[in-house]
């Protein structure tokens, strides 16, 4: 049987410079979709996937993220006072449980892989999940949860995957599939990043969501820095799967890449169309501004 997927890794250290200036003073992971921070959204995935542990792995300036995820004893006590009871509630809701909780910095800007790594003490010897936060994905069924109903059956290494155009293939990192293993779920054979088009193994691409076994952070430590000068997930993955079987799932839902300000304004529609309190609203004054345009 394999073991439960009990902690996740929320690598939350970018400088987020393509909102620039709005991220100079606001962490680009606590800006807002509807009325929630968009790390909320990802955090809640992971909840629903039945992940017990939350470690963030953080840079300079990132405070505020602890400060979001802790008690805020004034605040509540002002709102406690008014009979704001409904704002409460949506405090309590979303505060996690003491001690489930942790914070790790990540001191220098080198990459994906080397953030994960920075988690390593805090997950131990047991596999964990990663998800990207720039990354909602939206879906009658969480995709962390679907990545993990099928890692309770094949065990390894499970990564999200998603499909491109094929003509688009240099623009990703691409996987090469073996034996179809069920509904959507597949092996993995090969990785390979942003190939051209007439070079993919497929046209499924490696989209923000990894359940990796815990051999991956003795990889990373003495990973040679790769493309940008960073150390990259992707080339310790190559390397750990010449011993450790990987599967892909399939991702049907809709990704918002908040990383992009197009991905933001996208995300920001889409779940507000999905609240009933402004959905009415939100129709109307969307239907008024392009009449305008």
């Amino acid at each position: 049987m394999s073991q439960k997927i009990r902690k996740a890794v929320f690598p939350v250290a970018g400088l987020g410079t393509r909102f620039l200036p709005a991220t100079k003073a606001v962490p680009k992971e606590m800006m807002t979709i509807v009325d929630r921070p968009a790390l909320q959204y990802v955090v809640d995935e992971a909840k629903a996937a039945g992940i017990e542990h939350f470690v963030f792995v953080t840079g300079r300036g990132k405070a505020v993220i602890e400060d979001h995820f802790d008690i805020a004893y004034e605040l509540e006590d002002t709102l406690r006072g008014r009979n704001k009871n409904e704002a409460l509630d949506i405090l309590k809701r979303d505060l996690p449980t003491a001690g489930s909780v942790s914070f790790t910095r990540q001191q220098a800007p080198l990459g994906l892989g080397h953030a994960v790594w920075c988690a390593r003490e805090i997950v131990g010897d047991e596999p964990f999940a990663v998800l990207l936060p720039d990354m909602l994905m939206k879906h009658d069924t969480p995709c962390l949860k679907s990545m993990v109903d099928a890692y309770a059956k094949t065990g390894g290494n499970v990564l999200s995957l998603e499909a491109c155009e094929p003509a688009q293939t240099s623009s990703y990192g691409i996987v090469g599939l073996g034996a179809t293993v069920s509904d959507d779920v597949h092996e993995i054979t090969g990785m390979v990043e942003k190939p051209k088009p007439a070079d993919a193994p497929s046209n499924l691409f490696i989209s923000g969501r990894y359940i990796l076994q815990p051999e991956i952070f003795d990889l990373l430590g003495n990973q040679e820095k790769g493309a940008g000068g960073e150390i990259q997930l992707t080339d310790a993955m190559l390397r750990l799967l010449k011993h450790s079987p990987f599967y892909g799932v399939r991702f049907r839902g809709t990704t918002y890449d908040t990383g992009s300000k197009i991905g933001f304004l996208q995300a920001n529609l889409a779940y507000a169309l999905d609240r009933t309190d402004i959905h009415p609203d939100i129709r109307s004054e969307l239907a008024a501004v392009l009449d305008k345009a």
